[in-house]
């Protein structure tokens, strides 16, 4: 296996399981409480095709981060660090910006931390050994 495909694979494997987990997450747990906190504010919550492709670049980009951080850290050093950056410092702006529902936290943080781990794990499971 070339060293490009050792570098992409772990990335696409991660983004796919980001992907998955944003979407299950957002889409079949969480939901109602998007939709409902966008309509208490007079706001419709995004769900047209866009906003899924920009998850998707989301998605892309934390799994490219993970691998940057696990050239350099540990797992579970690259696990908190994507999580804060990943997770935290959105949660930060968003709710800054007053669209965050904050009832969700308690089910987003533990599951968003899980899917940082997970796609860690990915990454030093398949990533080149330099």
């Amino acid at each position: 296996m070339s060293s490009l495909q050792k570098s992409i694979l772990p990335v696409l494997l991660a983004t796919i399981w980001i992907s998955l987990s944003e979407f299950l997450r957002n889409e079949f747990l969480l939901k109602t409480y998007w939709t409902e906190h966008y309509q208490s504010m007079g706001l419709v919550f995004p769900a047209e095709p866009v906003n899924g492709a920009v998850w998707g670049i989301w998605s892309l980009c934390f799994a490219i981060a993970i691998y940057i951080f696990s050239k350099k850290y540990s797992l579970w050093q690259t696990v908190f660090l994507a999580w804060w950056v990943g997770f935290v410092l959105m949660w930060l702006v968003i709710g800054n910006m007053n669209v965050l529902p904050y009832g969700i936290l308690p089910i987003a943080v533990p599951l968003s931390f899980f899917e940082a781990y997970l796609a860690s794990l990915i990454v030093f499971r398949f990533k080149r050994k330099d």
